[in-house]
């Protein structure tokens, strides 16, 4: 296990989490695998967003961690964060990550996505569907002759259903949802040929902040705290009941939505691999 921490006795050391000494400590963790290994990463700190150079994002923004060293060198970004973690690993090894910091959902660019409503339901697919009719129903206006007014009720519809289909995705354009309420997403790169066993539970969505708060006195993340209480409780749970027991954690307290990011369409009932 490496630790990373920006404790004053690290500085000047390989544990101290500079851009330089984070993206070493992330390439080691990705070379040390082998067929049937478990590996475990854990962030939990700053992150923000940064302007999208390859144009493949809705918002106009990659999302990104803050190394303590982030005004110098930079941010690093949910590009950066793929390929160097995600993109190394052997298939048949499974890597399961925490994302805790703000703009979180699509750190390490993973292409499906599975998101709980308040109430833990699955509600991915109903959204999308629920999009796909919108449209239906303003291509249905136009049935029988076309008017002004048509067009005006048509475009009212289709920027309802814009807005249904911008929930649904990280930024790329999003495909159709399967029976389980999970969509691939579209980047730039086609990580979904990878089919990489990476899972990652994010603090929240691309477009929230995840909270901090404080435990017994120490300063955490609300959803590391989420996580750790969910797994202590029961740490036979699915990657499924995990994600809806740190949703159900957070919810009365925090605004931030929870998600699960998985590397292929995997069955999301087996249990998290630690």
């Amino acid at each position: 296990m490496v630790m990373l921490t920006d404790a004053p006795e690290n500085e000047g050391t390989p544990y101290y989490p500079t851009a330089e000494n984070m993206l070493a400590a992330f390439r080691w963790l990705s070379s040390r695998n082998e067929p049937g290994d478990i590996l475990w990463l854990s962030y939990s700190g700053h992150g923000g967003q940064v302007r999208d150079p390859d144009g493949d994002r809705s918002t106009g923004f990659d999302d990104t961690i803050c190394p303590v060293d982030f005004e110098t060198n930079g941010q690093i970004t949910s590009d950066t964060l793929h390929r160097t973690i995600v993109s190394p690993m052997h298939p048949a090894a499974r890597l399961t990550i925490l994302f805790d910091c703000c703009h979180s959902g699509s750190a390490c660019e993973l292409p499906f996505i599975f998101r709980p409503d308040a109430d833990g339901n699955v509600n991915l697919l109903d959204t999308f569907k629920k999009g796909v009719g919108l449209v239906r129903a303003a291509e249905g206006l136009f049935q029988g002759g076309f008017s002004m007014r048509k067009v005006d009720d048509a475009r009212m519809l289709l920027g309802g259903a814009t807005d249904f289909f911008h929930s649904l995705r990280y930024g790329g354009a999003t495909s159709a949802a399967d029976d389980e309420g999970l969509a691939a997403e579209d980047f730039a790169e086609d990580w979904e040929s990878e089919g990489k066993d990476v899972w990652m539970f994010s603090g929240c969505r691309d477009d929230q902040t995840s909270a901090d708060t404080s435990i017994a006195g120490a300063a955490t993340g609300a959803m590391s705290w989420a996580f750790l209480r969910t797994m202590r409780e029961q740490p036979d749970q699915s990657y499924r009941n995990v994600l809806q027991s740190t949703r159900s954690e957070l919810v009365n307290q925090y605004a931030q939505v929870p998600q699960l990011s998985c590397g292929g369409h995997y069955d999301l009932d087996q249990p998290v691999a630690l």
